[in-house]
Formats: structure tokens, sequence, C-alpha cells
């Protein structure tokens, strides 16, 4: 692994580089941490299980709400991107996809959405500004825990429906800003130019099952290829790993055929 390569000089922004003997394709893979916090090492584990499967694995940090609000972070996102593609690595036919949870999944959305490129997201927050809006008499409240540098992405979040705490990291990702919040919302992105996107979510858990249906329904009627995988129970992003590590992983194989 090459660790904390500087990509973005004027902001301080580092990545970890994950490669294998035999590349594949590379996968720009984005933490989560519903824009407020979160850091790319937390992402070491599914990282070296990916190249293990022989894809070259980036995994970059970005700036976070609320001293930075959107778009730094698909700023950032993109930024890592134009890095990957500039970079000396032998990638067959220029093969880059994106994959993250939660805040990271949504991120990736926006990659498929803006440049063209698979992605894969688990639990990726995309309802937002029809989510909000339909849900004013909820007050929203954080729960940032003490201890979630040292956790397991796996067991972030893991409790279900947080309607109070999904309401609070959505609204701080934009600073209360309602031109804002539109602007943000992916879901007014989505054109034939789209990438193909696969999308995993829980029925019960953290982030809403809304926008998964919402962004298929708008991925299918611009003809774009699209695959999601709805959980029993209140597991979110890492969580189930194991359970859509392997569509995930075919999904994104066959995006490049």
């Amino acid at each position: 692994m090459k660790k904390d390569l500087v990509y973005d000089e004027k902001n301080q922004l580092a990545l970890d580089v994950y490669e294998p003997e035999q590349i594949e394709a590379a996968i720009l893979l984005i933490h989560g941490g519903g824009w407020f916090r979160g850091d790319k090492q937390k992402e070491k584990q599914l990282a070296e299980r990916l190249a293990d499967d022989h894809f070259l694995v980036v995994s970059p940090n970005y700036r976070l709400a609320p001293d930075f609000l959107y778009p730094a972070a698909l700023v950032d996102v993109f930024a890592a991107y134009e890095w990957l593609r500039a970079a000396d690595y032998p990638l067959p036919a220029g093969k880059i996809a994106a994959l993250g949870s939660s805040a990271g999944g949504n991120l990736a959305i926006e990659l498929a959405l803006q440049k063209g490129i698979p992605a894969a997201s688990w639990s990726g927050i995309i309802d937002l500004a029809d989510w909000v809006a339909h849900h004013e008499a909820v007050a929203a409240a954080m729960n940032q825990k003490p201890d979630f540098d040292q956790q397991d992405p796996a067991k972030i979040d893991q409790s279900g429906l947080n309607d109070a705490f999904y309401k609070w990291f959505v609204l701080n990702y934009v600073g209360q800003n309602q031109k804002l919040l539109q602007e943000a919302d992916p879901l007014q992105r989505v054109s034939p130019a789209a990438g193909p996107i696969f999308m995993a979510n829980s029925l019960k858990e953290l982030v809403p099952l809304s926008g998964v249906f919402k962004l298929q329904a708008a991925l299918t009627k611009n003809k774009v290829p699209s695959e999601t995988r709805i959980l029993a129970g209140t597991v979110h992003g890492e969580g189930y790993t194991e359970l859509v590590y392997q569509n995930t992983v075919n999904f994104l194989r066959d995006s490049f055929l």
C-alpha cells in the first residue's frame, strides 16, 4: 500500500493506493460518515479485499461539513478521480469504477451520474430535498459517538431507522441552506450519459429506501442499467459487506464488458 499520497496540494488532501500485482480495473473507494466524519483509513480492510481480487484501489480523504459544505466533498472526489486517470498505472482501457457506503455511496453515485463511470452504492444517501420536504415534523438531532474514529465501519449505525439523525446530517451537509439542498440532490442529475449503478440497502436501516427506488426509476427511464439488492433488517453500509460483496464485484466487472 502507498499511503498518504497528496492529490490536492491546496487543501492538503491525500489518498491511499492499494496495488495488486495484476490489475483488472481500478476502484475509487470512498469512505462514509455523513459527509461530516470518517477517514480513508477506515476502508483498509475492504480495500485489501478488493486488491486481492485484482482491483487497483484508490481511497481518498475529502473535506468535511460543516467547515466545508456541498459541493466541497464532491469537488474533492472528482479531483481524486482525475488524479487516478492521470496516474501512471497500467489500467486496461482506462477501466475505473466507484464504490462507497452511506455518504461515500452518494459520492460514488455522483461519479456515475456526472463522469459516466460504473458505480456501486451501499446504503448511499440519495433522497435529499424531497425527503426533507416531506419530513418537516422531524426534529433534526445528531448522534456523534465519542469512539466513532475507532469503530469498525461494519459496526457503525446498525441500529435501524433514525430520521432525526438522517435529517441532521443531510442539512449539515448544506448548512441548512434550502437552495443548496436542492443543488446537492443527485436525483436531478440522472441522464442517458450516466454510468451503470449497483445499489444495496436494508429495509429498516438508517438511510431511507425511498432514494433507491427513485434513482432506479430515473435510471430506467433514461435507459441506464442498474441493479438493486434489498436486504432484510436494519444493517447499514459495510455491515452487510459479506452479503453484497460478490454481487457488487460481478456488477462492476460486467459493466466494463
